[in-house]
């Protein structure tokens, strides 16, 4: 039926509470605006129907049905489905977070925290995925076993589903099985990519369960991301990993992730998302939605290297993660301009000469061309390196993220049917594999998400994501005078800092918001009462008249982001934040602290009121108010960084300050 039509995602918000048939409601609706040309009708239109979290579906439709559609109050909004991509151990062990060697050390209800991966699927037969010592799923999952034929789920992997049209939950790309490792998989000893990085691989919680909704073939359909969003959030999951986006940001309610991670929230399950590749620019990261976790990539104090020896005897040292015997045989070297047919360099489609190629180390001003160059006969490739004068971190966006995770050079789990290296003519196949991203920073955090869910059952999703924010680590920025590097020094390019799981568990104040904040936010960013009502099922819902200027700046966030007019003479900003008491001891003091991160920040005033927060029990809400002001800037645009902390002595609860003039992207 496709012809003009293509696939549009159809969002209905909330399910109504009374008694109501979504499928219908869907074919009706598509029997008022599809073509009555059309032979198939609206039945062959609809592709599936979103029915057991939130309200929606997708469908095959012309531009201008589409259109018709979107002008209906009960529709919040129409867009077409987009193409999501992949956001391509020690790690723990770096983090000081050591974990029981089986699954007969847990702590108290461990075992039933349940991890939803949304990701290419899962190999379950790999050793990350034993089920060994597991009891069976807890009373509490209403998922299914739905991974194709001979996919067979276990104590361990309690659930799976496909949406891609692979016919099958199985990890054909690698990427899902190796994301599912690091979050929850099993302790595994003696592991290693061809005896490199040997040692015992384990998730962040081994004794966690894991279930899978496979999303991605080759490419990834957002249709289908929402739907595992429907799924996860109705089989009882507490806990969603996502490393899978768009490029850049789109409004919310055209953004799938955000949608489903919305639906989530309200359930009480937190989404966390990698935050992207695309930095250092700013506006590069997509993850900007309050509710979800966003996650940057970071390194940890490991690096695998290998060197390659001149002719002369030189030896350059450079990172590589090489499984391949060194047999010691002598290669000619050539430069990729030397290699060229008519091109500026080598790196490029239609521009690689095999005849000069074939059998010698071919050095390329870029990483794009390594596959041409393979392909032509060349018997390796080296790459430059350019170290930028920052923080250790791959992804360096401009409106997030907000925290930092290892993700660089991450060993885990590996479906045996995928290449090892990207390269479709690797016919390698091992069961673990050695990989750099956002990707594998996202579900280190997710475990520590479940595991502080597993610890506090009764925290909401904000309260696990403020623990989280408010205890990671300081990373250490530098001075640099070029304006991107000192945003990529700034906490906008790390957030708070790198995660600290030890500190996260028992972070003393957390930072709470509501869904009620959500909608607010929702209605000062122009949604508009009639849809905010959509999107929550609550028709007592209105949005205010005006809209408040500290709708933005007031909203509950653990850490704090000042925009300031381009060219600014001077400026002063008030907003208020509210901390809940949830350490050890009812009775607590806190006392706040300002300190500089960056040189740019002594530019500023920072006053906090009050600056000392007693309190007398356990849940108890304390309110304070930040003020910050400044002008006559040296340069424009303007990065500077600060930071909030609120101790008691024993922990110290901080929060990112980041004032930037930047002008409209």
């Amino acid at each position: 039926m496709n012809g003009d039509r293509k696939v549009y995602i159809v969002y209905m918000g909330a399910l109504p509470e009374h008694d109501y048939s979504p499928s219908s409601h869907h074919l009706s609706l598509l029997q008022e605006v599809v073509d009555d040309s059309v032979s198939s009708g609206e039945s062959e239109a609809l592709i599936r129907s979103y029915k057991r979290s939130f309200n929606g579906f997708a469908a095959y439709l012309t531009d201008e049905e589409a259109k018709r559609l979107s002008s209906r109050e009960d529709v919040v909004s129409v867009f077409p489905s987009r193409e999501l991509e992949l956001h391509t151990t020690r790690s723990w062990d770096f983090m000081g977070f050591y974990q029981p060697t089986s699954v007969t050390n847990l702590p108290a209800a461990g075992g039933d925290v349940i991890i939803g991966v949304i990701d290419s699927g899962i190999w379950p037969e790999l050793p990350s995925f034993d089920d060994r010592g597991y009891g069976p799923p807890p009373a509490k999952w209403k998922g299914v076993c739905n991974g194709g034929t001979n996919f067979t789920c276990n104590n361990k992997i309690i659930g799976a589903r496909h949406y891609s049209g692979t016919g099958s939950a199985r990890d054909l790309q690698g990427h899902g099985s190796h994301t599912a490792s690091t979050a929850a998989g099993s302790v595994v000893k003696d592991a290693s990519f061809y005896g490199v990085a040997r040692g015992i691989a384990r998730g962040g919680v081994p004794w966690a369960r894991i279930a899978t909704y496979s999303v991605c073939g080759l490419t990834c359909s957002s249709a289908d991301v929402l739907a595992a969003f429907d799924d996860a959030i109705a089989d009882g999951v507490d806990v969603i990993t996502i490393s899978i986006g768009r490029r850049s940001a789109v409004d919310l309610d055209r953004d799938t992730i955000a949608i489903g991670g919305f639906h989530a929230t309200k359930r009480g399950i937190l989404t966390v998302h990698s935050a992207g590749n695309g930095g250092p620019d700013p506006a590069t990261t997509a993850s900007v939605a309050p509710w979800l976790l966003s996650v940057a990539a970071s390194t940890i104090d490991r690096k695998f290297e290998s060197k390659v020896v001149l002719g002369n005897g030189k030896i350059f040292t450079g990172s590589s993660v090489n499984g391949f015997t060194e047999n010691g045989e002598e290669l000619p070297l050539l430069y990729s301009i030397n290699g060229k047919i008519g091109c500026t360099t080598i790196c490029q489609p239609g521009c690689c000469d095999s005849r000069l190629v074939k059998g010698k180390i071919l050095i390329c001003d870029s990483i794009n061309g390594q596959f041409l160059a393979l392909q032509a006969g060349a018997k390796g490739v080296v790459f430059p390196y350019v170290e930028l004068d920052t923080a250790s971190v791959v992804s360096l966006p401009a409106a997030g993220p907000d925290v930092s995770a290892p993700g660089v050079d991450i060993l885990a789990g590996w479906s045996p049917v995928a290449s090892l290296s990207d390269d479709p003519n690797d016919k390698r196949q091992y069961h673990f594999n050695v990989l750099s991203g956002t990707s594998m920073a996202c579900p280190h955090v997710a475990a520590i998400a479940a595991y502080l869910k597993s610890l506090h059952p009764n925290w909401s999703p904000s309260a696990i994501k403020s623990a989280i924010i408010t205890t990671a680590t300081p990373m250490r920025p530098q001075n640099v005078s070029d304006p991107i590097l000192a945003l990529a020094s700034a906490d906008f390019a790390y957030g708070s800092g790198q995660l600290n799981p030890v500190n996260a568990t028992d972070p003393g104040l957390v930072y709470e918001t509501t869904t009620e904040d959500d909608l607010k936010l929702l209605c000062h960013l122009g949604y508009g009462t009639s849809r905010v009502r959509v999107v929550t099922g609550d028709n007592n819902i209105s949005c205010p008249a005006r809209t408040s200027p500290t709708a933005i700046k007031d909203f509950n966030y653990p850490s704090i982001v000042i925009p300031v007019p381009p060219k600014s003479d001077s400026f002063e900003t008030g907003l208020l934040r509210t901390v809940t008491n949830v350490g050890s001891a009812a009775n607590a003091t806190y006392r706040a602290e300002v300190v500089v991160t960056t040189e740019s920040a002594r530019e500023l005033k920072i006053q906090v009121k009050p600056d000392v927060l007693c309190f007398e029990y356990l849940g108890e809400k304390k309110s304070f108010n930040v003020t910050v002001c400044g002008g006559n800037f040296p340069a424009d645009p303007f990065f500077a960084s600060a930071a909030l902390i609120w101790s008691d002595g024993t922990r110290s609860v901080r929060s990112p300050i980041v004032v930037y003039t930047l002008p409209p992207m």
